[in-house]
């Protein structure tokens, strides 16, 4: 009667296959130690056979001696040729990575207009630092008109600046008009009838 891989105990290394894991757990079954050992070795040298990929690269034996542990459940009591890991450190989980999520303002925006935000609060007061004030605000109000028309307002783009900029930089409309941006509407095409052909 065929068996099914699906009726069959789970692979804990699938790469390596069932043939090798069968190896694995018959050499549990063995008592001599020293007779288990050499079963060890054995298996050892057939694995590296089905990846000879893995000797390009450094400790590959190491790496395949880990490997038998892990197949073993690290219940095989064998004199090992190198100091193995232990089952909690397939239990370790890497740290946390610091990520900075921004919502908002600045996330609307991108980090091109955050970019030139920078660069003007850097800069020394005057005509040039106003001139590209006002331009970061210009393209700040043509990406809201693209994404939300609805809330392109001069006003609301002065706020977000100020709020960027911590409050490095600040308009209103008392000192800079903003152009309108007006996002044309998708025309509906008309899709032609077809003509139904009478029979004649």
């Amino acid at each position: 009667m065929l068996r099914y891989n699906t009726q069959q105990k789970r692979l804990i290394l699938p790469e390596y296959g069932r043939v090798i894991q069968d190896m694995v757990d018959h050499c549990l079954t063995i008592d001599d130690r020293d007779e288990r050992t050499r079963c060890a070795y054995t298996i050892v040298e057939s694995m590296a056979h089905l990846f000879p990929e893995l000797k390009s690269g450094g400790q590959y034996h190491h790496k395949l001696w880990d490997h038998l542990a892990i197949m073993s459940g690290f219940e095989l009591d064998i004199d090992y040729p190198c100091e193995i890991i232990g089952s909690s450190a397939l239990n370790t989980r890497p740290e946390p990575l610091q990520i900075e999520y921004k919502t908002g303002a600045h996330l609307l925006y991108g980090h091109r207009i955050e970019d030139m935000i920078d660069m003007a609060i850097g800069m020394e007061p005057g005509e040039e630092r106003d001139a590209l004030s006002k331009f970061i605000a210009a393209q700040m109000k043509k990406t809201i008109a693209a994404t939300h028309p609805d809330a392109a307002s001069d006003e609301r783009v002065f706020a977000d600046l100020a709020h960027m900029s911590g409050g490095a930089i600040r308009l209103s409309s008392d000192n800079c008009k903003l152009h309108e941006y007006i996002v044309p509407t998708p025309v509906a095409t008309k899709k032609k009838k077809k003509k139904n052909k009478s029979l004649t």
